[in-house]
């Protein structure tokens, strides 16, 4: 389980998890030779852009490019934590240069980081002390549509209905951090 004691379910559009094949699942990355060959394997190209990640419930950090769906790296399954992730190489190592939460299909709490943080360590990538980029998703109480908040600004952008401060994207999981 992730540190906030929950494993995500994809919330996202059903058509998305409809067309996922298992054999759509992301690269799994569960040590620094694994991530050696799967580096080792990409373009230049493919470098200079964030990549799909997931990390899965057994905490293997899964890797997709990044027009790949969270939902087809992780082949439909639950996940720790999910979002996109940048690389960059220094001094003769690989580390992570930005990692984010965003996942729309996801929409994992920023309280996922250490999930993260233990698959990159596993990994032995070096990495932020959190996430660059934190998305904050709630679901609208009222209306029941997702939505990211900025600016700690906590209503809802389609009806303008108070956001809770916990997360409750998943309406069929449990809560521990809800009052």
């Amino acid at each position: 389980m992730s540190a906030s004691g929950r494993a995500y379910r994809y919330v996202g559009p059903h058509h998305l998890i409809d067309a996922v094949q298992s054999a759509d699942g992301g690269a799994t990355i569960r040590t620094a030779a694994d991530f050696a060959v799967w580096v080792a394997a990409r373009t230049v190209e493919e470098l200079d852009e964030p990549f799909t990640f997931v990390i899965a419930t057994d905490g293997a950090l899964r890797l997709a490019p990044r027009r790949s769906e969270n939902v087809a790296c992780a082949s439909g399954d639950r996940v720790l934590s999910a979002g996109e992730i940048s690389f960059y190489t220094g001094a003769g190592r690989w580390a992570v240069n930005e990692v984010s939460n965003q996942s729309t299909g996801y929409c994992p709490d920023v309280a996922s980081w250490p999930t993260v943080a233990h698959a990159l360590d596993q990994a032995d990538l070096d990495h932020p002390d959190c996430f660059t980029h934190a998305v904050v998703f709630r679901r609208c109480p009222t209306c029941q549509e997702h939505n990211i908040v900025r600016e700690d600004h906590f209503v809802c952008v389609f009806c303008e209905a108070d956001l809770p401060g916990y997360w409750n994207v998943d309406p069929n999981a449990e809560h521990p951090d809800r009052p």
